[in-house]
């Protein structure tokens, strides 16, 4: 297969998954950075409220993404599979009929978004009237850029799959400088607050989905399709849907439970909403390694299930929890340290900054316990099992909205179960993941029956 690809079927585990997550990594955490500093610049230029506005829509945009990360997902791993046993002509097919489903959802979710911006804000998510206004400005208009979301995913899902993992740092790098310099100059130089903000991203989103789909063209001949070969095919698309929707449900799961925290949030005034919204962005940082190690064992296990060496998936997985841990351990111990400095960054009154440093060493030490379970989520997603994962975000999530209405005004934990709700739904998801993965029941059945398909 021209171009430059990697497979993971032979060598060392744990140097190919360090090698391969590390781009992704770097490229999660530009995305991170950028979205860090668009909430600096419009924190410090348009306001609280305006701070507010834009940490209010997190939830729902991320219910939409959910969609194209879980769906160009299921199709990454589909390619990964055939890639694996060395199936070209499979890897094309494939490929091209997943650019089809999600350039197809990604103009559906741009039209869903605005038309149903106002009821999901004002009735779902309950926001105060002294910031609905530039909330809805915003999501509507960031709404528009879900078709470049959607498009950029599924490129950078393939090229994952063929073990290029390094070319999606190269567009984010892109994007991320264009959007801080955009942000810069909406916001601050033209004063256009929330909408200034989120016509920076779609711009930036743009240029990366551009970017995208020219290097993968260009680098690889497989993927060089002609207009007429963008074919809708139930039999190669229902493949990808049965492994992605899992994947998009335990992110929607994900998106409603943390809309439902949101809610309870918003419930604590505008205050609160604004030391919530720079809590996440913070406690990103700490999720990125896991997050970049689960895309990598999907990969790797996809991988070598195609290739069927499923001791070699048991190895890497050991070595992957290893490596996430640690990472996580190193970043949560300068979240500790650093704190206060990173929290003056973002302009919250003194009150604000206040919840916000109770916030951010409470999640410093919690979500520690997120990095031995959750990059095993590759594992099942790489293995065809990716209903799995869904199953332990549905029970984790669950706990900690209930947690969070039972004891929000409570003398127990109070205000402070906005955060401290993790430790009880985190340890829940660790037991279950560990018990599913230790009883082998992931690898029970020909699992060299994932990449079979009915032409």
């Amino acid at each position: 297969m021209a171009g430059k690809t990697k497979i993971m079927t032979s060598g060392t585990p744990w140097k190919h998954i360090l090698l391969f997550s590390l781009p992704v990594l770097a490229g999660s955490l530009l995305q991170q950075l950028y979205n860090t500093v668009d909430t600096i610049i419009v924190g410090r230029y348009a306001g609280e409220a305006s701070l507010s506005a834009v940490g209010t829509t997190g939830t729902i945009t991320f219910l939409f993404l959910s969609l194209a990360i879980g769906f160009s997902a299921g199709n990454g791993v589909v390619v990964a599979q055939h890639f694996g046993a060395g199936d070209e002509e499979k890897v094309r097919s494939n490929a091209s009929s997943g650019i089809l489903f999600l350039m197809i959802l990604g103009v559906i979710c741009a039209v869903v978004g605005v038309l149903i911006a106002r009821p999901i804000f004002v009735h779902v998510v309950d926001v105060p009237e002294s910031f609905l206004d530039q909330t809805l400005v915003y999501f509507r208009i960031y709404a528009l850029g879900f078709v470049f979301q959607c498009g950029y995913n599924i490129f950078s899902a393939i090229l994952r799959a063929v073990g290029d993992s390094a070319a999606t740092l190269y567009f984010l790098l892109i994007s991320s400088v264009l959007n801080i310099g955009l942000d810069m100059l909406f916001v601050a130089v033209f004063d256009w607050g929330v909408a200034g903000a989120a016509i920076a991203t779609d711009i930036s989103q743009a240029i990366s989905f551009v970017a995208a789909y020219y290097y993968m063209r260009r680098k690889y001949p497989v993927f060089r399709f002609a207009l007429k070969e963008y074919k809708w095919n139930n039999t190669l698309i229902s493949r990808t849907v049965k492994i992605g929707f899992p994947i998009s449900l335990q992110l929607i799961v994900v998106s409603f439970g943390l809309t439902f925290i949101q809610r309870a949030v918003n419930g604590f005034g505008q205050v609160m909403t604004a030391s919530f919204t720079v809590g996440q962005r913070i406690e990103m940082y700490i999720n990125l390694p896991l997050n970049a190690l689960q895309t990598t064992l999907a990969t790797y296990t996809g991988q070598n299930v195609g290739a069927g060496k499923i001791d070699r998936v048991k190895k890497g997985t050991r070595q992957t929890v290893i490596i996430s841990l640690l990472m996580t351990v190193v970043i949560s111990a300068l979240v500790w340290a650093f704190a206060p400095e990173i929290i003056s960054l973002f302009g919250l009154s003194d009150r604000a900054a206040e919840y916000c440093l109770e916030h951010l060493k409470a999640i410093a030490l919690i979500n520690i316990v997120l990095a031995v379970y959750v990059p095993i989520f590759g594992v099942f997603q790489g293995s065809g099992h990716s209903i799995f994962p869904m199953i332990v975000a549905c029970g984790a999530l669950g706990m900690r909205v209930l947690v969070t209405y039972l004891f929000r005004y409570s003398t127990f934990l109070g205000h402070t179960v906005i955060w401290w709700n993790g430790i009880f739904g985190f340890s829940l998801g660790f037991l279950i993941t560990w018990t599913f993965y230790l009883s082998g029941r992931w690898i029970r059945g020909n699992v060299k029956e994932q990449v079979t398909l009915t032409e």
